[in-house]
């Protein structure tokens, strides 16, 4: 079960002791960190209007948050964990 966090000023989430994702709220964007290269890769079309970085995804103000997409990726996120065992 994950536990809420905040690490670095950012809202966050954990799983025992790795990071799940943390999230920040900047200027022009709603960010969300910890997402792996792995995911960003396979999913590249769906990601592809948001601005990337190692790890990173950027969500623009102004538009909806992809819900959705959010949730795919802290679910693949915990079964990466999982899985790592």
């Amino acid at each position: 079960m994950a536990t809420e966090i905040v690490s670095y000023g950012m809202a966050g989430f954990k799983q025992g002791r790795e990071r799940v994702a943390y999230f920040a709220y900047w200027k022009t964007h709603t960010a969300l960190y910890g997402t792996s290269r792995e995911f960003i890769d396979t999913h590249a079309a769906e990601l592809k209007p948001y601005v990337q970085s190692k790890g990173t995804l950027q969500f623009p103000v102004g538009k909806p948050l992809p819900y959705g997409l959010v949730t795919k990726i802290v679910k693949d996120r915990v079964a990466e964990i999982e899985s790592a065992g």
